[in-house]
């Protein structure tokens, strides 16, 4: 009875609008035929459970056995960095994070999404052979060893997700359309292989009490609420975009077993190519080659990261220029703004500002109210003279923030400016040793190109803002500066 409760229990999202945040996504990359730096993010309104973890790491080693033999030995994961929330215990074990974020995850393991329950599934708004977004996991899911009977083994689950997800390849199966007349006037289930074998039922229940019998045919196709449940002994491999829990099941459908007729989204977005001629078609099966051996050549290696609380130094420019077109004042307004509504409670906050040398107006603050915030305010410039040492002041932002927390690994620096400074290029060394990261934001039509270095080499937000009588304009770029930790209870928030 289960098994019928749990034959599809992977869902796929389709969205036809693009979200704000995509362009962050993945870093994952392909290193010799291994997806290195697979981030995994627990949400961090999932309560603690060592268990998420461990099942996880489980799950994922799993996962990369199972994809090395689906892909005929040809990919598998090497390193993936699991992100703790910071509300769980402290380890000194976890690393503390630099770029990755719960916002640029691949894997995000969160509460369920509306009406979905603890199903599987991958956000994936494109069209065949688009990467998706993100997969997503419940926390019930991992830690309740009793769902391995619903959905199938993890690993399993995971790999069919990462052919969404990474290959733009769809479900094989239709749970609005269990069933189709074919070609030979025969009713045949929606699957891949079309040899798969199984029987069509309805399945009655009255409280725990289920009867279970044949389907009636009703001249076209079967009767209304009929379903068709693979048997659980099958010869067949494929494939694994219909029914990976079938232990039998080790290949995707390629050009010779391709089931074409079947009304499923493969067929449909994908003008009825198999899974893996998509595959054989992406950049990954390009650039990979096959491996020697049965199994994956190194095992998979995991990294434990836990968000911290943010350490953010301003570093803002105040030369002579910031005189002009209100820049000063709407510098004012907009790092407000940052202070009081958007920099999350808990971060730790210092204020520098440089022209022809750096000045410390405040030390790294640890924000606990709004009384901490309104005194950071009071620290903001409102004059602006002199010229202009960018690496002035960068190098005083990292010394305020080593002093707060004796690190700068995984700290930021808001860096804004209007001017050009020849003697950038000095400290481009410092700052990439430092593990700091570096969000610019150029004021204006004449701020330095090379301003954009500080963020290419740190993995920073690269912001502009153009000049106006309204801080707007300004605000807007303050406002992308966000932790990106999937806590949105932090933020400061105006009514």
């Amino acid at each position: 009875q289960g098994q019928i409760m749990g034959v599809f229990r992977s869902l796929t999202f389709l969205l036809c609008f693009q979200l704000l945040y995509v362009a962050k996504g993945s870093t994952v990359w392909l290193n010799e035929s291994g997806y290195e730096d697979l981030v995994v993010a627990i949400n961090p309104s999932v309560p603690e459970d060592a268990n998420i973890i461990q099942n996880t790491k489980e799950m994922i080693k799993d996962a990369s056995n199972y994809l090395f033999k689906a892909t005929k030995q040809r990919f598998f994961f090497k390193s993936v960095k699991i992100i703790i929330p910071k509300t769980w215990k402290k380890n000194s074990t976890y690393s503390r994070l630099k770029t990755e974020s719960y916002n640029k995850a691949d894997v995000i393991i969160a509460d369920p999404y509306l009406k979905y329950g603890d199903d599987p599934y991958t956000l994936q708004y494109g069209g065949c052979k688009d990467k998706g977004r993100y997969i997503h996991f419940t926390p019930n899911f991992l830690s309740n060893s009793s769902l391995v009977k619903v959905y199938g083994e993890r690993g399993r689950i995971f790999v069919h997700e990462w052919a969404h997800l990474r290959w733009g390849v769809f479900d094989e199966y239709n749970n609005d359309a269990p069933f189709y007349v074919s070609e030979k006037a025969s009713v045949e289930a929606t699957r891949c292989s079309a040899g798969i074998t199984g029987s069509a039922v309805i399945q009655k229940c009255n409280g725990n009490n289920c009867e279970i019998r044949n389907c009636n045919y009703d001249g076209q196709l079967y009767e209304a609420g009929c379903v068709f449940v693979p048997d659980r002994n099958q010869n067949n491999k494929d494939s694994i975009m219909y029914m990976q829990s079938l232990s039998s099941v080790v290949e995707f459908c390629d050009k010779a077993t391709h089931n074409y007729e079947a009304p499923n989204m493969q067929n449909k977005m994908c003008d009825h190519k198999s899974t893996w001629e998509v595959i054989m078609e992406s950049d990954d099966f390009r650039n990979s080659s096959v491996l020697s051996g049965s199994a994956p050549p190194f095992e998979t290696t995991i990294k434990l990261l836990q968000t911290q609380d943010r350490a953010v130094s301003l570093v803002l420019d105040v030369s002579g220029s910031m005189v002009t077109s209100n820049r000063i004042t709407n510098l004012h307004k907009a790092a407000e703004v940052f202070l009081l509504q958007i920099i999350e409670i808990g971060s730790r906050v210092g204020i520098v500002t440089f022209e022809s040398s750096a000045y410390v107006k405040s030390p790294l603050l640890q924000i606990t109210s709004d009384a901490v915030r309104q005194k950071l305010v009071q620290y903001l410039p409102t004059t602006a003279s002199g010229g202009t040492n960018i690496c002035a002041g960068v190098d005083k932002g990292l010394q305020i923030i080593s002093d707060a927390i004796q690190t700068t690994y995984g700290s930021e620096i808001v860096l804004l400016t209007d001017g050009e400074d020849s003697g950038m290029a000095a400290c481009l060394e410092k700052v990439k040793q430092s593990g700091a990261i570096i969000h610019t934001i150029a004021l204006g039509p004449s701020a330095a190109k090379e301003l954009e270095k500080f963020s290419e080499i740190t993995g920073g937000l690269q912001l502009y803002a153009t000049d106006g009588v309204l801080p707007s304009k300004l605000i807007e770029a303050f406002s992308a500066i966000t932790s990106a930790s999937g806590d949105i209870s932090q933020q400061s928030i105006q009514v």
